[in-house]
């Protein structure tokens, strides 16, 4: 039997988003790995259809990638001609150059190389992919789909094309499961600083949420512990009997994936929790920071409310850190807009789990930015 490698050398939220083509390639029949960078491999083993998990620190690609390792290069040359892959799928952003990749497939041995690529790739690539127009259109999983069909997957039907984890997930944290039925997730960083959520808007968010009688769970990683701190105090006084919970830095990402599956909704940056979030079925109301632009990354296949002015002069730049002072495209939407998109999805969706997958979901107030459902 042959065996396929599937390529995602990017973060959490870049590997769930390939989920669907690597279960495309793996109904092609040959037993499918992931190599993934080490910021993507905790997501790389909760995706369905991955036999197994290869992660390398590439220089090419990454917020800070390492400086080139011969060593680890030549090693990563190495496992790939061992393991003896007859197909290389390498998966990547509409900015992101693949050839790097499709290099190290080809001193492997590989015998057939797929990738998407507006570069010329010589020799490289047995199939040449190029993505939807305008060019770099397209959501980033229909692209992913669409390179996997390229490859020899079959095309996937609509339930294929969804997100997905392993399951059983893990239990939930003995506080988080005593909370009433009804809570939300608030999750205010991100990996890169312009997607996030500032401290004090934050914390007037969840002044809002409480205030409608919506428990909150902050979460966040455990270099964001400070973070989630920050947005607890700047909350203001509790509200009796409506409690908020500091979560930051006690889950690791399967545990995080429990409490998002758990949760009524889900209010995040474009960040990987926000995807992480629609792989387990959960709507998501998406403050969405237009850095990078909302029909390539919004939250997919789940009921959205999309917030935040998709115009802002940030638009489109890929910028890390915000350029306009206050972060004004997410900081000027008001508690009471994502209030109403909080109770516009939950209340739109009887039952926890029940009906995510619906039709679009206007959300009043959100003027300055959009609401819909991937």
């Amino acid at each position: 039997m042959g065996r396929t490698l599937a390529v995602r050398l990017d973060s959490d939220g870049d590997v769930l988003l390939t989920g669907p083509a690597v279960r495309a390639l793996a109904r092609a029949g040959n037993p499918v790995d992931l190599l993934a960078s080490p910021s993507g491999a905790a997501a790389a083993r909760l995706l369905p259809d991955v036999a197994d998990v290869l992660v390398h620190a590439a220089p090419w690609t990454g917020f800070r990638p390492p400086p080139v390792d011969r060593a680890a290069t030549l090693g990563l040359v190495d496992e790939l001609a061992v393991r003896g892959y007859d197909l290389a799928v390498v998966f990547t952003s509409y900015h992101q150059s693949p050839l790097p990749m499709a290099l190290l497939a080809r001193l492997a041995g590989i015998g057939r190389v797929v990738a998407t690529s507006e570069d010329y790739p010589g020799s490289l690539l047995d199939v040449r992919h190029r993505r939807a127009d305008p060019p770099g259109g397209g959501h980033e999983v229909e692209a992913a789909v669409e390179l996997a069909v390229a490859a020899g997957a079959p095309e996937p039907d609509e339930d294929g094309r969804r997100l997905a984890v392993r399951r059983p997930l893990p239990g939930l944290p003995g506080e988080v499961a005593a909370l009433p039925d009804g809570w939300v997730v608030l999750h205010p960083g991100a990996s890169v600083p312009s997607r996030g959520l500032d401290p004090v808007h934050a914390g007037s968010l969840v002044a809002g949420l409480t205030a409608a009688g919506h428990a909150v769970v902050l979460t966040g990683g455990p270099g964001e512990r400070e973070l989630a701190a920050a947005v607890h105090g700047a909350s203001g006084p509790p509200v009796p009997g409506v409690p908020v919970l500091d979560l930051a830095g006690r889950t690791d990402l399967p545990g995080l994936a429990a409490v998002l599956d758990a949760a009524r909704c889900v209010v995040v940056g474009n960040t990987g929790p926000a995807h992480l979030a629609a792989a387990v079925g959960t709507p998501v109301v998406s403050l969405f920071s237009p850095v990078v632009p909302a029909e390539r990354w919004a939250p997919w296949g789940v009921p959205l409310a999309l917030l935040g002015d998709q115009d802002a002069p940030c638009r489109g730049t890929r910028a890390r850190d915000c350029p306009v002072p206050g972060h004004p495209c997410l900081s000027s939407v008001p508690a009471s807009d994502v209030v109403a998109a909080v109770e516009r999805l939950t209340g739109r969706h009887d039952g926890r789990h029940g009906g995510r997958h619906g039709e679009p979901v206007a959300v009043p107030g959100a003027e300055g930015g959009r609401a819909c459902a991937s």
